[in-house]
């Protein structure tokens, strides 16, 4: 988990795809830009989430990925927009706010049998190619 210095709260990392970019590797982008860590191996696409995001009622997609534990032994130097970063054992409380959606995509990445996850997003007819979370 990595703690959002702006909203104040424990969020997973993840953000916008950049132009030329899959969804993997905007995940695999997006961890390393926030908590300074890469997965062991590949990440795996466990499903997409659509979601409604409150007060405005912005609608966006997200990909979602699950992988084996990052590089922990490289210590997390703080930026502009992360705080702390820590693993999260989803039976016990993060200290302070944690983000409801990212506590949600949490708990239905961990549910996600490794039989159903995915090496690739699915078809280019899919959803639109957007993050995980919301920007705001």
């Amino acid at each position: 988990m990595a703690f959002n210095r702006l909203r104040q709260a424990w969020e997973l990392p993840g953000g916008l795809i950049d132009p030329g970019e899959t969804p993997r590797q905007a995940a695999e982008r997006e961890l390393l830009e926030e908590t300074g860590h890469v997965p062991e191996g590949r990440l795996h696409f466990a499903g997409f989430a659509y979601f409604t995001l409150a007060p405005d009622g912005r609608r966006e997609y997200g990909a979602l990925f699950t992988g084996r534990g990052a590089d922990v032994s490289r210590s997390f130097r703080p930026n502009d927009e992360i705080e702390a970063v820590r693993w999260w054992d989803l039976r016990e409380p993060l200290p302070g706010r944690l983000q409801p959606l990212d506590a949600h995509l949490a708990e239905l990445g961990r549910a996600t049998p490794p039989s159903t996850r995915h090496d690739t997003p699915g078809p280019a007819s899919g959803p639109p190619r957007r993050p995980g979370r919301p920007s705001g």
